[in-house]
Order: C-alpha cells, then structure tokens, then sequence
C-alpha cells in the first residue's frame, strides 16, 4: 500500500507535471470507485490544475475554475492502486470493468498528457472524491495528526494512556496518520521495539527511540522518493526496506532471521535479535503468542 512517503512523492511529481494545465475529459472506467456524484467528474472539463497535496495516505489535486471555487479530486490508492502519469494516451474512452484502469484525466487535450489512476488484483478498494473541500472525505476528516507534524512531547502524549500493541497504534490513521504497515515495522526495527510493545508502558528512553525512528525512517524514505518518476517508487520503497517483506532473510542489523506474523489478511515482519530479545513472536495462525 502506498504510504507517507510515497503520496508525497507522486503529489510533489504532480505539482512539477500537471500544475496550470487545463483539464481537457475525465474517463470513468469503474463507477464503484467514485464515491461521490455531486458535482459529477465531468465538473472538471475546463478547470486547471492548481495544487495537489497529501492528507494522510489520501492524494488530492486541486482544480479552479475561478478562484473561490475549487474542486479537489481525492483518492485513496488502498492496498494495489497507482497514480500513473501519461505524456500522451488513447483517445477512445475505456471500457467499463476492462484492465486495472480505474480512471484517467486528460490535461492540456485529449489524448495528450495526464494522469491514470489504476488498481490491480480482483479486490477493487481505490476511492475517487471530487468534493469542494477535503475535510468532506470522511477518512480525511478522521485523520489523527500527520506523522511528520508531530513534535516529541505531542507524540508522548498520544501514547500516554493507550493500551493497544504500538504496532496497531502506529498503523492506526484516527490516531496518527500517514504510516502503514510497511514503514510500522520499518520503524519499530529502527527503534528497536517489539511490535506487540504496550504503546502506553513504553519508557522516556523507548519513546524518544520510537519518534526518533518516526523522523527518520519517514523523512529518508521522502527523501529517497520525492524526485523519483511514479513508476519508479515501488521498486525505490522495496530498496530501503530492511525487514517489511524480507521474511527468511538476515537482518541488515544484527544478522538474525527476520520473522513474520501473519493475519487473515495481512502480515508483518521483525527481527527478533534487535526487537524482541531472540524470541520469536508465535505466529497468530498457531493461537499462542511468545512475549
């Protein structure tokens, strides 16, 4: 799923390729995906890209037909969508329910360059919103504080009181927002912390390790993406990964195996030498757990 890191790096290359460019069509290619219908996607035929801007793991792009009148085209890319951006693309409208395409706009004209919005696999979870105002996204207006906001005596005290595993707490978007389950477990390596931790009995000492790791993890992996062609951020997140999806394989750090524990779902991965003391978490699918 994209996360933090990864919005920001396709809103900034949107700012550098779509800002003042007129909209020329949208292509509807799954109506199930636009979540909204007043105005209509159509709305955007005319108005010119003005902005685009990350809430959380949400990718808006601005569009102004005159000055207090903006339109934000909103998505949630969920676990397999894309933004792709296009130099030039097929004039024919696509064909509801064929391929990953989701939806495309035309800038400048049609056929010319623009943007796709696409999703793989069989479970279509991507959402569209074209609203006058982000705030009326209902996962925007959820969202907890932006990861990167965050000073360190604001992060203590969100953590204070909390009983859930810090694991789930950082992935959790109402508590803070923007970190999924990739750069969770990349932090809580970083910081040396077992993913099944209690977030509200962590010490001064583990607190200042795990914002440590907030800062650092997050803003190298910005670093790393912003600048990157869309279709190069995948493989630049894979390459800074150094325990999420590396399951069986030595920790850069320590050398131990890295583990997984995996859910209905979905999974994640640690290393027991630098996270948990060399015990290994029992996986959930065995109904045991090794503290």
């Amino acid at each position: 799923m994209p996360e933090l890191p990864e919005v920001e790096a396709l809103a900034h290359h949107l700012r550098e390729h779509a800002i003042y460019r007129p909209v020329a069509r949208v292509d509807v290619a799954s109506m199930s995906a636009v979540k909204t219908f007043d105005p209509p996607v159509t709305a955007l035929a005319g108005r010119v890209v003005t902005g685009a801007a990350r809430y959380g793991k949400f990718l808006s792009v601005e569009f102004l037909d005159r000055p207090d009148d903006p339109l934000h085209l909103i998505t949630h890319l969920s676990r397999a969508g894309w933004l792709r951006w296009h130099d030039t693309a097929t004039l024919t409208p696509p064909k509801p329910g064929r391929g990953p395409l989701e939806l495309r706009v035309h800038l400048d004209h049609v056929g010319g360059p623009g943007f796709d919005l696409t999703e793989a696999g069989t479970q279509k979870r991507l959402a569209v919103y074209l609203v006058t105002d982000p705030q009326q996204v209902p996962g925007i207006a959820r969202l907890g504080p932006d990861a990167l906001a965050l000073s360190r005596d604001e992060f203590a005290a969100l953590l204070t009181g909390r009983g859930e595993r810090i694991k789930t707490l950082l992935v959790e978007q109402t508590v803070l927002s923007g970190v999924g389950n990739a750069y969770s477990d990349e932090i809580l390596h970083t910081a040396k912390i077992s993913p099944y931790a209690s977030s509200g009995r962590l010490g001064t000492d583990q607190v200042d390790a795990l914002y440590a790791a907030l800062r650092s993890v997050l803003t190298d992996a910005v670093d790393r993406s912003v600048g990157q062609k869309a279709a190069e951020l995948k493989g630049e997140k894979r390459s800074g990964l150094r325990v999420h999806a590396r399951t069986g394989l030595p920790c850069p750090v320590c050398g131990d195996i890295v583990r997984e524990v995996s859910f209905a779902t979905k999974s994640f991965q640690y290393c027991p030498g630098c996270q948990t003391g060399g015990k290994p978490l029992a996986d959930r699918r065995l109904s045991r757990l090794v503290r």
